[in-house]
């Protein structure tokens, strides 16, 4: 019976695997190794497999060498980019296609030349090398007539682009019109009215005028939408309490930083190298007889003093120009001395006095430092026994009491920076955080951890008015402010437009001379450039601007000129504009040519080149 049995089942994964076998007969065939060689046809052009598995394989190796990161194909799609390669393949074909039924194409004679002149297939000496053409083909999958077809149909193609995209140009009116808009000038003058410059202070609110201003003004006072979080929190500094340091470690760390805390004398010094002695000399000289300054000589050798800059430095580290360096004066310049780089100056910008601190004074630090250390493998150990009890149905709450977790809530939105909100990881375990959430331990860049559940999500929604008073009596007074200066500027509009009008009116003014529309003018609303812009000379406008209001006038307007500038600005924007008005054109026709080839995909092809990729 056993042997029987045995025999059953083993006839059993022999059907299995025939019918398994059976069932994938037709995937082999459109693999990549299969027999099937076409993922689908653009009018008489087919797109091979191969084609599309290069190009597909080309874009993801030229996004990995971009980001410096492997790229998986997972990611790929996700990006689109098999859909892009496949579209961009579908166009093409469908403008070889088109240059066919047109009949054009390049003689054998230019499809040599073109073959020749590709460098990849030249030797060492710089010509044409027959043996590396046939294996260079032969390494990328191709034969030589798949490859020369390929260069007649790419050509063709390029013949069609060109005879589409010649002699395309917008007018230059288009052009001349950017050109005035963008450098276009203007000068103007401005001032600048406060709160100070009212004739009355404006009186104290009303509880019903705030009320009102409220009402009227909701959408001004309004919470963000926020994530009601409590959370548990344990920092290094909350174990501090069972932490000790021995004094063996203590020393053995502060003997490990003789360096911070034992160091010699030392320089802030520049060095200025010479190609030879006798340039050096020459420097030296003109320095003692005042002929130039260090600066001077640094400038004459296209340097700049950051360049030139050592830092501070030991004596060890200047060698034979040690001595003369650590006995100068701060401010000197001592040399030519030699130097690892040849001969140079040297200015000393200041004394560092050598520095011994002993173990006592330096002990508090280590202790800190050490504690710390030792605190937050402390919480390191105890974070998965933490887990494991929230695991095991333990609650924040239960935590809070039990252990040293810190039990708090946070009115979390996408600006909380406070507090525990104050570390990425929190932040970001909160922005994707949900009510279904199960707790957990997560880490803290400073060694902490925290665990977190949401209470409740509110929407955006109104700050109630007694919470908002304060903000709200600002904005009130601040439009009281606004209001009064308004009236009491545009009662003067009518002769600021006179020159020295300003000054009389006891007005600050402030000029603004050959401004263009990108310019900003400090202290000014946002609108203040487009307003500018909209007056016409001699124009005056009145600006709110939060507390305050700004009086401006244009003074003068000049058209864009025919400089050099300009006419080159010009000269782009032409040629921006011919390439876009072509493409745009070269776009409308390729899609009527696509349309017209009718591409066939096979989803079953493109999906088993998907495959062979990892």
């Amino acid at each position: 019976m056993a042997k029987k049995g045995f025999s059953f089942s083993k006839t059993a994964v022999w059907v299995l695997m025939g019918l398994l076998i059976l069932g994938l007969g037709g995937f082999g065939a459109i693999n990549l190794s299969g027999n099937l060689r076409s993922i689908g046809s653009v009018g008489d052009k087919s797109i091979s497999v191969d084609q599309y598995a290069r190009q597909l394989q080309q874009e993801i190796r030229a996004i990995e060498a971009q980001t410096g990161e492997s790229l998986s194909f997972a990611r790929a799609q996700e990006m689109g980019l098999d859909r892009a390669v496949l579209q961009r393949i579908v166009r093409n074909r469908a403008l070889d296609h088109e240059a066919a039924e047109m009949g054009l194409s390049i003689g054998d004679a230019t499809l040599r030349d073109e073959i020749v002149a590709i460098s990849a297939f030249q030797g060492i000496d710089g010509n044409f090398d027959r043996e590396g053409y046939r294996f260079a083909l032969q390494q990328s999958g191709m034969s030589e007539a798949e490859f020369e077809t390929s260069i007649r149909e790419e050509s063709a193609r390029g013949l069609l682009q060109r005879a589409v995209l010649g002699g395309v140009s917008m007018p230059d009116t288009y052009a001349r019109t950017l050109v005035d808009y963008v450098a276009e000038e203007r000068s103007f003058t401005w001032a600048r009215l406060s709160a100070d410059d009212l004739d009355t202070p404006v009186a104290e609110p009303t509880e019903e005028e705030l009320q009102a201003y409220y009402d009227a003004n909701a959408d001004d006072f309004m919470l963000p939408a926020s994530k009601s979080i409590t959370y548990a929190w344990l920092r290094p500094e909350d174990l501090l309490d069972e932490v000790e340091v021995p004094e063996e470690e203590l020393r053995a760390e502060y003997d490990a930083r003789s360096s911070e805390y034992d160091q010699p004398e030392r320089r802030l010094v520049e060095r200025l190298v010479f190609a030879n002695q006798e340039a050096a000399d020459q420097a030296a000289a003109a320095l003692e007889v005042n002929g130039t300054t260090f600066e001077a000589l640094v400038e004459e050798r296209g340097l700049a003093l950051a360049d030139v800059d050592m830092g501070d430095v030991a004596k060890s580290d200047l060698d034979g120009a040690g001595d003369a360096v650590f006995s100068a004066e701060s401010g000197a310049i001592v040399g030519p001395l030699p130097s690892s780089l040849g001969p140079a100056l040297f200015r000393v910008n200041a004394i560092l006095p050598a520095q011994n601190v002993p173990f006592e004074e330096a002990r508090e630090v280590l202790e800190e430092t050490l504690a710390i250390s030792r605190a937050t493998r402390a919480v390191e150990a105890r974070a998965q026994e933490i887990d494991d009890r929230l695991a095991g149905g333990a609650t924040l709450e239960d935590l809070g009491k039990e252990t040293k977790m810190n039990l708090g809530t946070i009115d979390w939105t996408e600006d909380s920076s406070g507090g525990i909100a104050a570390y990425g990881a929190f932040r970001e375990a909160a922005a994707g955080l949900s009510a279904d959430a199960f707790p957990q331990i997560d880490q803290l860049d400073d060694g902490g951890i925290f665990a977190m559940r949401l209470d409740e999500t509110k929407p955006e929604r109104p700050n109630p008015f007694d919470a908002a008073r304060a903000e709200v009596e600002a904005a009130w007074r601040n439009a009281q402010i606004v209001d009064a200066l308004t009236a009491k500027a545009e009662n003067l509009t009518a002769d600021l437009a006179d020159e020295g009008a300003f000054e009389a009116a006891g007005l600050e003014p402030q000029l603004g001379e050959g401004m263009t529309r990108s310019s900003y003018v400090d202290g000014t609303p946002d609108t203040f450039m487009d307003q500018v812009f909209d007056l016409d000379e001699g124009g005056v406008a009145v600006l709110p601007a939060g507390d305050h209001v700004v009086v401006l006038r244009v003074d003068s307007v000049t058209a864009a000129g025919d400089n050099d500038q300009t006419q080159a600005l010009m000269g782009r924007l032409s040629q921006q504009l011919d390439q876009a008005l072509a493409q745009g054109l070269f776009d409308i026709y390729s899609d009527a040519v696509m349309r017209d080839a009718d591409p066939q995909i096979d989803q079953r092809a493109v999906s088993a080149v998907h495959v062979n990729f990892p």
